[in-house]
């Protein structure tokens, strides 16, 4: 089965919503999440694509999150739970819409070649407040966490350009045990398998960051705290 990149998609932070609105939902807050259409080839760099920006660079952005990606068919599903036509290609914040693949098919250290591009699965996207803020659902980031539809990001190995409509090459899937899916359900179980854990954090083509905070849970032995993640300002 092919794997398309159906759209791409890319942009800069912009503020929007009300200073004074008394509903959290309702207030100012800034963000990147708000992409355009590309036509046309994009180029794609060790640390994004052209054109395209985060606001809040402690979680976005860099090397091990350079092109955020989510899988087409998961808009059927939020369009008939959420009954939410908007929610649509781009209303995710994603870079690369893509077709044909999930999370549940897709695994870290994939590597793919797209146009010019070399590209490898670094992490599944941990879901922020942002999106619920977005389709002003509170739960929304809980909802993509706990169907585990979050997307994923991947690190660019060789820059170049892209276009919507070119065909994923699949080159090397060295850990086919570790689907988005999978991380999804050890990383963010209720009930965790320090085992399991243990096992993911030492996958190397595991982003640094995700190994890191596993070992510290390990370590400590105990469940973190996501509200303000999934929740933060809207509360």
């Amino acid at each position: 089965m092919s794997i398309f990149l159906k759209q791409v998609f890319v942009g800069l932070p912009k503020t929007v919503g009300n200073k004074q609105a008394k509903n959290p939902m309702e207030r100012e807050w800034t963000s990147a999440i708000f992409k355009v259409l590309v036509e046309g080839p994009v180029w794609v760099g060790k640390t994004g694509l052209a054109g395209d920006g985060q606001w809040d660079l402690e979680h976005h952005g860099g090397p091990e999150k350079a092109v955020f990606a989510y899988g087409f068919e998961n808009y059927t599903h939020w369009q008939k739970e959420l009954g939410i036509s908007e929610i649509t290609s781009g209303a995710m914040g994603e870079n690369f819409v893509m077709e044909q693949i999930n999370e549940e098919e897709i695994s870290i250290g994939d590597t793919f070649q797209i146009g010019g591009a070399v590209v490898q699965v670094s992490q599944p996207r941990q879901p922020c407040w942002k999106p619920a803020r977005r389709f002003k659902i509170k739960n929304l980031a809980l909802l993509l966490q706990n169907t585990g539809r979050t997307g994923w990001y991947f690190r660019v190995l060789t820059e170049g350009f892209v276009e919507e409509g070119q065909t994923f090459t699949l080159v090397d899937r060295p850990y086919p045990r570790w689907t988005i899916q999978n991380c999804n359900q050890i990383i963010h179980a209720k009930k965790q398998n320090m085992e399991e854990m243990r096992e993911l954090s030492q996958c190397e083509l595991l982003a640094p960051g995700i190994r890191t905070t596993l070992e510290k849970r390990i370590e400590m032995r105990e469940t973190p705290d996501i509200r303000n993640r999934v929740f933060g300002p809207n509360e």
